[in-house]
């Protein structure tokens, strides 16, 4: 097998990155890392804290706080926050309106790409995200930009989240998405962006198996070369 090969999938917020990241690093033994929840580890220590996005100064020294680990089990990937399991948590609706806001600090998403890059340095990884092909790995053998139909991911964000917040309805899950793509693809800082060689992959029609193949297809061929 080739040593340190990185694949790369960005996309929209609900598109299944997460599912496809972790099914493929289960078939291929590659390490699973999730970005996004990075972000959102970082968005709930801010809300927890009251850290001013303002104030820069405030931003870089609540960073300093901040530790991240992920610790793996059945390629489920949990991040702790400062030793805490906040895996749950920071899929909560109060953080996904806040991470958009978070990510696009420039102080913040140079600390995440530091720490990302230093797990890529020695290990077969897949990672997801919005600016993986882009910034943190821009030579990845392998990128994959991840859309769909905008009802589609709504859906699919409502389903997850309605049987722990019952209370939230359809039309502000699709707000929240609509809101987080505008935030993500106008920030200043990285901005979500296809990178030029990344392959797209549409899954508004696409079963779990058949994203995962089209994926397989693109990364094999390396491990025989």
């Amino acid at each position: 097998m080739s040593n340190n090969i990185i694949v790369a999938i960005d996309g929209y917020s609900s598109c299944g990155k997460s599912t496809l990241a972790k099914a493929l690093a289960k078939k291929l033994h590659f390490i699973y890392v999730d970005s996004g929840a990075m972000y959102r580890a970082v968005a709930l220590y801010f809300l927890r804290n009251n850290v001013d996005m303002a104030d820069h100064a405030h931003v870089e020294e609540a960073l300093k706080n901040i530790h991240l680990n992920f610790h793996s089990r059945d390629y489920e990937s949990h991040i702790t926050l400062n030793d805490e399991e906040v895996s749950e948590e920071i899929r909560q609706m109060p953080v996904s309106e806040k991470v958009s806001a978070v990510a696009a600090l420039k102080e913040v998403r140079r600390e995440m790409v530091k720490q990302q890059q230093r797990m890529g340095k020695s290990k077969n990884i897949v990672m997801d995200g919005r600016d993986i092909g882009t910034a943190v790995f821009p030579t990845a053998p392998v990128k994959l930009f991840m859309t769909a139909d905008p009802k589609i991911r709504a859906e699919r964000r409502y389903k997850e989240i309605h049987i722990k917040e019952p209370d939230v309805t359809l039309e502000e899950v699709f707000e929240s998405l609509a809101h987080r793509d505008y935030a993500d693809t106008t920030r200043l800082e990285s901005p979500l962006v296809r990178a030029d060689d990344a392959i797209i992959l549409d899954n508004t029609e696409l079963t779990p198996e058949e994203q995962l193949q089209f994926a397989l297809d693109r990364v094999e061929p390396l491990l025989k070369s």
